[in-house]
């Protein structure tokens, strides 16, 4: 099948089939007039690629990944290259989290000093008072 009717089956813009491919995520025969030609399993391998973008893995993680992928889901089979891949990941997502909560502690740690003080120097802040400029 012909890029357009890939995209059709699965929804996916052809411009991300094509990048899937530079990415080395999908694999495609050349015609002799240069088309893009695409086999029935190429259809399951982009909705796989789909999932597990919305799982928020890379391009890069999942192109170690879609070797032990099986059916549209996907199902991961437990290969040991498979966990690696999905622990370094999770790890990945564990340390932004734990950036983003010591930026949120900061963050309202600034909060909380920068009322006190403005209580201490500024009367209290009247919203239905019209602001002079």
């Amino acid at each position: 099948m012909r890029i357009g009717e890939l995209s059709r089956r699965t929804g996916v813009n052809a411009h991300q089939l094509r990048y899937y491919e530079a990415q080395g995520l999908l694999e495609a025969d050349r015609g002799a007039n240069g088309y893009r030609d695409y086999d029935e399993s190429a259809v399951v391998r982009v909705k796989q690629i789909r999932h597990l973008l919305d799982a928020g893995l890379s391009t890069e993680d999942i192109a170690f990944l879609l070797p032990c992928a099986v059916g549209e889901t996907p199902e991961l089979l437990g290969c040991p290259e498979l966990l690696a891949g999905m622990r370094s990941r999770l790890r990945r997502i564990d340390d932004q989290m734990d950036r983003l909560a010591r930026s949120r502690s900061a963050l309202v740690d600034y909060i909380d000093a920068a009322e006190r003080v403005g209580a201490e120097h500024y009367p209290p802040f009247d919203s239905s008072e019209p602001v002079s400029a």
